[in-house]
């Protein structure tokens, strides 16, 4: 294309598909943003309830160069009521099921718009393992996105590529053998998270690269090359995403509408010193017991830090009776610590604003990679509590590797965040892990001040210059490279 006798590069038009879960979409939507803000074209493929608060959290994106496609989700073919299109809606291991068996159905109609308007590359969720023989079919690459950390990415293609390591009885904690870095994990992974898993790792390392929503710094060098020696598979570190947010709105508005005013959350966390809060999310789909909130409420209560509690709606309805509330909060727990000692949150909180807030000084979470990331992108160092799938593994980048966490001691290994568990976490363990981290002393000054120097590696990863800016520019070139070498092979 020439303008005015000067040639113009034709941007590249490039199509997203995230999988239907708020921890794979809404780091995967600010990967898009940071494309179109490179002046790519770029299309999200999505379904229409997802469409709506994408449309509100992707504001700022320039509209000339970002936008929405939705396709229909099959909700009446997979006995779902209409507008549950996402896993943060499911209650249940059966409603999951189904949202999952109603993702890999949008297959055919993601083809046919595909088939009409082909794109120059197709950046898929891993989930959808249709996506790579699609690309092959319009003969464009593809780009594979998990929302791990690399880290994670390696450790499970080291169970991936080593069977034995699945044979052997002993149940108890070992060493992760062959890798770059000393890991003990508690147990060994269930069987059946490994096989769920190896197919979708798979067709991941057939793709033409893998995206990853982290910086270098953090996965490190020597797990980069570990991965791309050992898989011959190329990673591209584009983030913390999360950082693409700069405002107070831009903060708020990411995910789904927040269950809490930002003016009433600003306000009472204005009213703290720093570091004196410590901030409780499990994230969108983690479900505990009754029981096991009320050790947390407990663990609280006792180690009497100031605190943002955010519990799962279903759980702490407004209209509760006395006796239903009584099954997670000991009584007497809200008349005496919510106000000015704490606040709960039922429903979907503003994290990254939380997280971002300098009375914010520490972070208890399940370590799901999205939560992980945004807190390490806020310096804000976390009390590590996870539950199921790839947690327990960015569980040992935060403690064991980088030093940016305590861990609260669990080591049951669950399939799901549906799981009933067979222990619980006591209300001993959580408040010993609170108190390492938010009553001061040695131990906490070092593990707050890690986490205050990858701050700001990562904000200087996403700057002009920085790792993750330099590895956006390469992708953008790689992938122009290969659009215009004909045909695409």
């Amino acid at each position: 294309m020439e303008l005015e006798g000067v040639e113009v590069e034709r941007p590249l038009k490039l199509h997203f598909i995230p999988f239907l879960a708020p921890g794979h979409m809404i780091p995967l939507c600010d990967i898009a943003t940071l494309f179109a803000c490179r002046a790519q074209q770029v299309t999200i493929i999505t379904t229409p309830s997802n469409a709506k608060f994408l449309n509100k959290s992707l504001s700022s994106a320039n509209p000339l160069f970002l936008r929405i496609h939705t396709v229909d989700f099959p909700s009446q073919q997979v006995g779902l009521p209409n507008g549950i299109e996402s896993m943060s809606n499911t209650p249940d291991p059966d409603s999951s099921g189904k949202l999952y068996r109603g993702a890999m159905l949008l297959h055919e109609q993601i083809q046919d718009f595909m088939e009409a308007d082909p794109p120059d590359c197709i950046i898929a969720d891993f989930m959808y393992t249709w996506v790579n023989d699609l690309a092959t079919k319009l003969h464009v690459p593809k780009l594979a996105f998990n929302g791990f950390s690399l880290f994670t990415v390696s450790l499970m293609e080291t169970f991936r590529t080593n069977p034995s390591l699945h044979s052997l009885t002993d149940s108890g904690s070992f060493v992760v053998p062959n890798f770059p870095y000393h890991i003990t994990l508690c147990s060994r992974p269930p069987k059946s998270y490994t096989g769920f898993m190896e197919p979708l790792l798979e067709k991941e390392v057939k793709s033409n690269g893998l995206i990853v929503n982290n910086f270098a710094e953090l996965d490190g060098e020597e797990c980069i090359e570990h991965y791309e020696k050992k898989t011959g598979h190329k990673a591209w570190h584009l983030g913390p995403a999360s950082l693409i947010r700069k405002t107070v709105q831009e903060k708020a508005e990411r995910g789904q509408e927040s269950a809490v005013s930002v003016h009433e959350c600003l306000s009472w966390l204005n009213s703290k010193r720093d570091n004196t809060v410590l901030y409780i999310c499990f994230g969108s789909i983690c479900h505990y017991s009754e029981k096991q909130l009320y050790e947390i409420a407990c663990a609280i209560e006792a180690s009497g830090h100031k605190f943002i509690w955010v519990v799962p709606e279903k759980i702490g309805k407004e209209d509760e009776s006395d006796e239903e509330k009584e099954k997670w909060l000991p009584k007497g727990f809200e008349e005496k610590n919510i106000g000015k000692q704490g606040l709960i949150i039922r429903g979907w909180a503003p994290q990254v604003l939380i997280l971002s807030h300098p009375a914010v000084g520490g972070f208890m979470t399940h370590c799901g990679w999205n939560s992980t990331v945004e807190a390490v992108g806020a310096g804000v160092p976390m009390i590590t509590w996870p539950v199921h799938g790839e947690q327990f593994y960015n569980e040992k980048l935060i403690t064991e590797v980088r030093g940016i966490g305590v861990e609260v001691g669990a080591t049951e290994w669950c399939l799901t965040s549906f799981a009933e568990r067979e222990t619980l976490v006591t209300r001993d363990s959580i408040e010993k892990a609170v108190r390492r981290l938010m009553d001061g002393g040695d131990e906490a000054e070092k593990i707050r001040r890690r986490a205050h120097e990858f701050r700001e590696k990562a904000r200087g990863a996403v700057q002009e210059d920085g790792s993750s800016h330099k590895n956006l520019s390469a992708l953008i070139d790689e992938l122009k490279r290969l659009r215009d070498r004909k045909p695409f092979e």
